[in-house]
């Protein structure tokens, strides 16, 4: 049986780590003066690292400070997509595909973060639903 370290299990973790494995060939393969390029390696491996190293914290800001940068990054890799289909170095169903991933990665991370932050959150009433004191707009 493998030896797992606690952010191994995690899901958004796992979702981080497939993205990776995803765009890795994209990035081989793309000119080496593209500044998305770099930025792209650079944010994939980012969000990773910040899922790992925050799910090791033990006070839950540093953990929501970690994800928080994690999901950031995951935001900025999305955009780096864009960068890349604009510029037409990729093709937009790649970049849709890649997204795909990142969309998940980026609603885990927020999830985590909205556990953690200790923040208390009111779930929104669909539109045209009873007001509170039970009128009708």
């Amino acid at each position: 049986m493998p030896v797992l370290f606690d952010h191994e299990r995690l899901k958004v973790y796992q979702e981080a780590l497939r993205f990776v494995v995803w765009v890795s060939p994209m990035v081989e393969e793309l000119p080496g003066k593209l500044a998305a390029k770099d930025q792209l390696d650079r944010a994939s491996t980012s969000v990773v690292l910040n899922l790992a190293e925050g799910n090791g914290k033990r006070s839950h800001p540093d953990r929501c400070r970690y994800f928080d940068i994690a999901r950031g990054s995951g935001v900025e890799c999305a955009a780096c997509l864009d960068v890349l289909v604009a510029r037409n170095k990729i093709a937009r169903a790649a970049a849709d595909e890649g997204k795909a991933i990142l969309l998940q990665v980026v609603s885990m991370t927020a999830g985590l973060i909205a556990r953690f932050s200790g923040e208390v959150h009111e779930e929104q009433a669909p539109y045209g639903e009873e007001l509170a004191n039970g009128e009708k707009e």
